[in-house]
């Protein structure tokens, strides 16, 4: 399809895209991007279609449509992605933040709800944190609590940590391997939650997670190695009746639950996310600390 001379009108950029192969709403993702308006504007867009697309945007659509068609994700493009109702930055140092994981922070908002009355606010700490999604999430929702995080990566944490401060959320960030390097003056957690690496290193589908930091993805010849890791280092770092709570893989619900018992965690049990899939598993820790 041919378009008159001189600038395309909004609604045409949004044509010429589509035609190309991009999904309508990435399209008009994209576009508030280039013309610097919110994600919230589609409807911007629609009022203004007969608008032209200034010349100094053209080029710069034009090139985030080919990395877009290429695979690339929106959320790398625009630098933003929605989790839990919060608008987060995100860089390719962090895994971009999936909506089943909200499961995960529902569950977490859950048991921190019911744990015991004591002298201190619930304490929670978010094991990997990249961009800060789940620790950052659960600190909005519950501004009571006590929350902690850790990254391995520095550039995820500088990620994490600008995101709080736009944020005005006062997380405690961390840079070490899972529980490791926390303050040794650090007290028990009442929950440890953590979406971590859980992919197998030969599986198929990491060709379509290539542009995605690969050591925030996979673990070991089954996916398994940092569950293990981190269901081994717990419970020397929960209160008595403190809950473990994990994201992983479409099929590693009885796995991750056999883990957790074998490690002497008790009410073990999955969540499923918004497909019906056991997304996450989880268990408590009863046993008195000496």
């Amino acid at each position: 399809m041919t378009h008159p001379p001189g600038p395309l009108t909004l609604s045409q950029a949004l044509h010429t895209m589509q035609q190309q192969g991009l999904e309508r709403l990435d399209a008009q993702l994209l576009l508030l991007h280039v013309l610097g308006l919110p994600d919230t504007l589609r409807g911007w867009l629609l009022a203004h279609d007969t608008d032209p697309l200034p010349a100094a945007h053209a080029d710069a659509l034009h090139a985030l449509t080919q990395r877009r068609l290429a695979g690339e994700p929106l959320a790398y493009l625009t630098g933003r992605k929605a989790f839990y109702g919060l608008a987060l930055h995100v860089t390719p140092d962090v895994l971009v933040p999936r909506p089943d994981t909200e499961t995960l922070v529902d569950w977490a908002l859950e048991v921190l709800g019911r744990a015991p009355a004591s002298d201190h606010a619930p304490r929670v700490v978010d094991l990997g944190t990249g961009s800060g999604a789940i620790a950052l999430a659960l600190k909005s929702s519950q501004p009571v609590l006590q929350v902690w995080a850790t990254d391995a990566s520095q550039a995820a944490l500088a990620v994490a940590q600008s995101n709080a401060r736009r944020l005005q959320l006062d997380v405690s960030f961390h840079q070490g391997n899972w529980l490791a390097n926390l303050p040794a003056a650090t007290p028990r957690f009442d929950c440890i939650v953590s979406n971590p690496p859980y992919i197998a290193e030969a599986d198929a589908h990491l060709s379509a997670l290539r542009f995605e930091p690969t050591q925030a993805l996979t673990s070991g010849s089954d996916g398994l190695d940092d569950l293990r890791h981190i269901i081994a280092q717990a419970s020397a770092h929960l209160q008595p009746g403190g809950w473990l709570l994990l994201e992983h893989g479409y099929d590693q619900a009885l796995n991750v639950r056999s883990l957790l018992a074998d490690a002497g965690f008790a009410e073990v049990q999955s969540r499923r996310d918004l497909a019906g899939i056991e997304r996450c598993s989880g268990g408590r820790w009863t046993i008195a600390h000496s």
